[in-house]
């Protein structure tokens, strides 16, 4: 069983906002620390630091990718991975969610503006560039689950599938998770010093 990347699915919103905003808190860090003087204080650049992780974290992060065997979805603090023959129902409105078993996961990497999300709900019609990726992710996330089911031979919705839901994992993103709490130390500590 591997665990390499059969296919993935580029992120559809946040990447170059997630750029300028981390790009912008690097350069109050740095201002921060080169210029002490006439810097930033202590307190902005640990505030800074924690806005820069929280960026990476929510808006960089995400991603979803497919492996010969689940569906992995990398969140803001942790990463789920799901059988893909225990997908039960896989839709994008504003954010990926995917039930397995009776469980629902969500990821932002993928999904639709408010705009498209409301639009697609309100009829069926022939979606716009901007609106097929989505449409894409949903429909190929569903396929390929479909396809697991059929390999495995378990039904949809049937006990075997509940069965393999239990195999859903989740891993924490302890990095991301320990220099938020380093840098949130270091902010209490700045404003009383």
């Amino acid at each position: 069983m591997s665990h390499e990347p059969v296919e993935r699915f580029r992120p559809t919103s946040g990447r170059i906002l997630g750029v300028l905003a981390l790009a912008l808190a690097l350069a109050v860090v740095v201002i921060g620390v080169v210029d002490r003087e006439s810097g930033f204080p202590p307190p902005v650049v640990a505030a800074a630091v924690i806005f820069g992780i929280l960026v990476w974290a929510a808006m960089l992060r995400p991603k979803v990718w497919v492996t010969e065997q689940d569906l992995v979805m990398r969140n803001m603090l942790h990463t789920v991975c799901i059988p893909l023959a225990a997908i039960e129902q896989v839709v994008v409105r504003q954010v990926l969610a995917v039930s397995a078993g009776e469980k629902r996961f969500v990821s932002p990497a993928i999904g639709r503006n408010w705009r498209q999300a409301f639009r697609s709900n309100r009829a069926a019609r022939q979606p716009t560039a901007l609106e097929s990726y989505p449409v894409f992710v949903e429909e190929r996330i569903a396929q390929l689950a479909e396809d697991a089911r059929s390999k495995s031979g378990v039904t949809l919705l049937s006990d075997e599938q509940l069965v393999l839901a239990e195999g859903v994992r989740r891993t924490w993103a302890w990095p991301e998770i320990l220099a938020l709490a380093v840098a949130s130390v270091a902010f209490v500590v700045a404003l009383v010093v």
